[in-house]
């Protein structure tokens, strides 16, 4: 299942769209810069030695080619330039080749046009490229068609071009298109491993903001795919913490410092938790809710909560300032069958819910301040480990009475 994180228009992806069009625009202007330089370079060295109509044909494509990269630079309209260059480095090498007088006189010159085709998979799309190497394809065919006289006369050499120059250009003609497309694919390839990197570091980024969400198994189910998440689990333990008298306190102290607060408990907490391996399910305000057994069973659920439940204490009475009242909390806690999954689409929550959870959060609610307060089954579970201390019964809303205790300390 793809990260809802990670979409085509989120602003990363849009960024890096945006940049990787930009390099492709520098590298078409640049690479077409300097081809029209080697053409103006290919048509003067025709006319040194006469070859007048073979030297025009260069010439004139890098006299194209200079226009159409300075009325882009006018009006950035990149389509048009892209298109226009394509089809003049398709084209004139096959005029070349056809005055010059075939594949040999003119130093297989038409493998400049395999340029087009290449630059068409690299600036604009893979079945765009496929036209242009189609049209290659068919310039090649009907220019040897020209060569073996399919359509009349064999061609002629119309300039007086030495066979020790031909050799020469056969050598510049085999390395020039080579460096274009290689330097072409390297960009090519630069461009993939530098998207990759990037999308390795936006699935860390993504991974970890996931792991900060959801338990590492439940998000590593879901990159595998699996589209609903629901477990049913025998036995776990829930915990709900709330602190005591929390709206005068609010009131008392004021909003940053409220912030402040919540900011430094809720981060201890989540400490205190990662710490005994267990997991954070939700915060509101003040209220916090933690569970063990679930996501991963475990059979010492109830006495690891306990135990972190006991940290959790100690913790909050060292959070008053100077001055302050103490931070008081109440901490409730009761095991039994959970039903637990991944709730949402784009944005995921993990939530546990059954009658165990609706009884954790009365054990809290119905709890003493600096106290915890835990259900009978789970007193059965933790009495080897911790001394607890019965309250007797109190009533529970849509329970009725309950027997509970408090946890007073480790054995």
């Amino acid at each position: 299942m793809a990260s809802p994180l990670l979409t085509a228009n989120s602003p990363a992806a849009t960024a890096d769209s945006r940049q990787r069009e930009r390099l492709q625009q520098d590298l078409l202007v640049t690479s077409s810069t300097v081809i029209a330089m080697l053409g103006m370079l290919w048509g003067l060295i025709y006319l040194f030695i006469g070859a007048v109509q073979a030297g025009i044909i260069p010439i004139l494509y890098s006299a194209v080619s200079f226009l159409s990269i300075g009325y882009y630079s006018l009006t950035g309209r990149y389509h048009l330039f892209r298109f226009s260059q394509l089809l003049i480095t398709l084209v004139f090498p096959a005029l070349l080749m056809l005055v010059l007088g075939g594949f040999v006189n003119s130093s297989g010159v038409i493998l400049w046009s395999l340029t087009s085709p290449v630059g068409a998979l690299l600036f604009d799309n893979r079945r765009k490229a496929m036209v242009w190497f189609v049209a290659f394809t068919a310039i090649v065919i009907v220019a040897g068609m020209f060569d073996l006289g399919v359509f009349g006369p064999l061609l002629r050499d119309v300039g007086p071009v030495p066979a020790n120059l031909i050799i020469v250009f056969f050598i510049m003609n085999a390395i020039g298109p080579s460096m274009v497309v290689f330097t072409l694919l390297t960009y090519f390839t630069h461009m993939l491993d530098r998207a990759h990197d990037q999308l390795v570091i936006e699935q860390e980024k993504t991974d970890a903001l996931v792991a900060n969400i959801l338990p590492p198994n439940i998000a590593r189910r879901l990159k595998d795919g699996e589209q609903t998440i629901a477990d049913c689990i025998d036995s776990a333990s829930i915990l709900f913490a709330d602190i005591a008298g929390f709206t005068p306190l609010s009131e008392k102290l004021g909003v940053e410092r409220v912030v402040d607060l919540l900011n430094d408990l809720h981060t201890g907490f989540d400490e205190i938790l990662e710490r005994y391996g267990l997991e954070k399910i939700r915060t509101i305000g003040d209220g916090y809710m933690a569970a063990a057994g679930v996501s991963m069973p475990r059979p010492d659920h109830a006495v690891a909560l306990t135990g972190a439940a006991m940290e959790m204490l100690a913790f909050t009475r060292g959070l008053a300032g100077p001055g302050e009242d103490p931070i008081r909390m109440r901490i409730g806690i009761n095991t039994g069958p959970v039903m637990a999954g991944v709730i949402g689409r784009r944005k995921f929550s993990y939530d546990i819910w059954g009658d165990p959870v609706n009884v954790a959060s009365r054990m809290e609610s119905h709890g003493v301040a600096d106290f915890i307060q835990v259900s009978e089954r789970t007193n059965e579970l933790i009495a080897d480990t911790f001394i607890t201390k019965p309250r007797g019964t109190i009533e529970i809303k849509g329970k009725g009475t309950m027997k509970t205790w408090f946890v007073v300390g480790r054995r």
